[in-house]
């Protein structure tokens, strides 16, 4: 059974930092593309950073130069390094596949960027 299990988030003035966590469970995580979604308050959700197997990164625009995406392929474990807050990176945090997104998302973590 597909699982994953976010954490990290949390209430962060502009400017500031936090670095999510997505534990995965029950397929190929090594081989699997993998991305972190944001869904901002009244917005679909949006793939906003991806990293491959090789370890290669893309970035939404909105992100770039402020997040960095990683793995470990050891620990089955996702982790995104948000800095340089923005009110606009508010929002609920959730990790899948990229080329194969599956349909069992976790419960995301919450990232709140107020002064």
């Amino acid at each position: 059974q597909v699982q994953f299990v976010e954490s990290g988030g949390g209430l962060v003035q502009p400017g500031g930092s936090l670095r999510l966590s997505c534990a995965a469970s029950g397929f190929n995580f090594t081989i699997s593309t993998m991305g972190y979604y944001q869904e901002a308050p009244g917005k679909e959700r949006e793939l906003v950073a991806r990293i491959d197997s090789d370890g290669n990164t893309r970035y939404a625009n909105s992100v770039r130069g402020r997040f960095i995406i990683s793995r470990d392929n050891d620990k089955r474990t996702l982790y995104l390094e948000m800095n340089s807050l923005k009110l606009e990176d508010t929002g609920v945090y959730y990790c899948n596949g990229v080329f194969n997104l599956w349909s069992s998302w976790g419960q995301g973590t919450q990232v709140t960027v107020s002064s």
